[in-house]
């Protein structure tokens, strides 16, 4: 199961050649991240501010597939693979929304990022059971 969140590709994320700039796509990953715990209920401020955690990305991929432009509706399709103590893992899919209906979306990118989940101090530490429980549902549904 994936949250999938929608975004218009702004002027400013796409370079010289007229297509997004390849390190636009981990600020993508971002942003499904952060509405993935949103959409289980949990806001990533929450994390920080309640629990005094943060989720550092520790190891990052991309496969790019083709390229996004300026004004594409881009659908980021985010759901959890793995959470194993504090290791926190999540893939994505970066897609152009199809203009036409009927069309299929045009896949643009892969990509997986790891996390350690750590304290104020950057010592590992455990999700809070609420978090993990609901990410673990989602793992399950895969």
């Amino acid at each position: 199961m994936s949250v999938t969140t929608q975004v218009r590709v702004r002027y400013a994320e796409t370079d010289q050649m007229g297509v997004v700039y390849y390190a636009n796509y981990l600020v993508w990953f971002e942003i499904g991240r952060v509405e993935l715990l949103r959409k289980l209920g949990y806001a990533y401020s929450q994390l920080e501010q309640e629990h005094k955690l943060i989720l550092p990305v520790v190891e990052a991929s991309c496969r790019y597939r083709s390229p996004a432009k300026y004004d594409d509706e881009i659908l980021i399709e985010t759901r959890p693979l793995l959470l194993r103590g504090a290791v926190l893992k999540f893939a994505y899919r970066i897609l152009r929304k199809a203009q036409v209906e009927g069309e299929e979306n045009t896949l643009l990118a892969e990509g997986e990022t790891v996390h350690v989940v750590c304290d104020e101090h950057m010592k590992k530490q455990n999700l809070p059971d609420a978090y993990a429980n609901a990410l673990r549902t989602m793992i399950k549904e895969v």
